[in-house]
């Protein structure tokens, strides 16, 4: 797309678009880090980042700018196209959105997909080779479910919904709209329960429900356990990386990011906005 249209697009978004110059207008086949950004790509910096030198010495044809006037003369000494937003992170994210469309499956169910009895499917919905859905689940309208994901009976998924391949649902697992389930990720497994006893560890059923909230974004291979009863809650908008373990009965609030190889033992507790880096255990 050519950066004019990026303009109007930019235009339309969050990142709070303040000035521009068109320079030549260049045709953007795509991004990258202005130290690898060639006359076709478009980068960014951030507000107070010492790269005006790496500016200097890029081949970058186009660039998103913070406030900043010397940044702004730099570029224009340059002759690039550039745009200066109150988030030039930001912009750059709904940049790729716009360079990178998300390519969306046609709405329909594979011939080889397995359907089990009383499932209900809304309009629009993509169903991928291999799938298999267990007798009385639901998957809301527009939703998208990947080759291989496997889900068992009794689960819910609301619309505009997104389970990528080889995923698993397990009963009582419910999501509400636009929750994003990544490949091999597993929601709603059986939490770790068992009672010691004389003859040894006695399996406590684990009947409970795993309850991911509006926006809920779960990566690969992440597993999310029930409870023996009660629920698992996942806060609305909260955002789980790859090979993140979530116990029975934990609730978080809303807006979480937990990243890769957290885990978070059964019952713990987690307010809104909390971030939790790499490794980092709650028990």
């Amino acid at each position: 797309m050519r950066f004019s249209q990026l303009i109007v697009a930019l235009q339309q978004g969050e990142a709070g678009l303040q000035a521009h110059d068109l320079g030549g207008d260049p045709e953007l086949s795509g991004a990258a880090s202005l130290e690898k950004a060639n006359a076709g790509q478009i980068s960014f910096l951030e507000k107070g980042n010492a790269l005006t030198g790496e500016l200097e010495a890029s081949s970058v044809g186009a660039v998103l700018l913070p406030d900043q006037q010397d940044l702004r003369e730099l570029a224009e000494r340059r002759g690039l196209a550039w745009a200066v937003l109150r988030d030039p992170r930001l912009a750059f994210a709904e940049t790729l959105e716009h360079l990178h469309p998300d390519p969306r499956p046609v709405a329909a169910i594979h011939p080889s997909a397995v359907i089990g009895d009383r499932v209900e499917l809304g309009a629009g919905v993509s169903i991928g080779a291999h799938v298999c859905i267990a007798d009385g689940s639901r998957i809301g309208a527009h939703s998208v479910i990947h080759p291989g994901v496997v889900i068992y009976g009794d689960v819910e998924i609301a619309d505009h919904c997104v389970v990528h391949a080889n995923a698993v649902l397990h009963p009582g697992s419910r999501l509400h709209r636009r929750c994003v389930i990544h490949s091999t990720a597993v929601v709603g497994s059986e939490g770790f329960g068992f009672v010691p006893t004389a003859k040894g560890w006695r399996k406590m059923p684990q009947t409970g429900l795993v309850v991911l909230e509006e926006g809920v974004e779960v990566g690969c291979g992440s597993t999310i356990d029930r409870p023996s009863v009660g629920e698992t809650r996942i806060g609305a908008g909260t955002k789980i990386d790859n090979l993140v373990q979530i116990g029975h009965g934990v609730e978080t609030g809303r807006g979480c990011a937990l990243a890769s190889q957290v885990g978070i033992a059964g019952g713990a507790r987690l307010g809104n906005g909390v971030i939790l880096a790499g490794q980092v255990g709650v028990a």
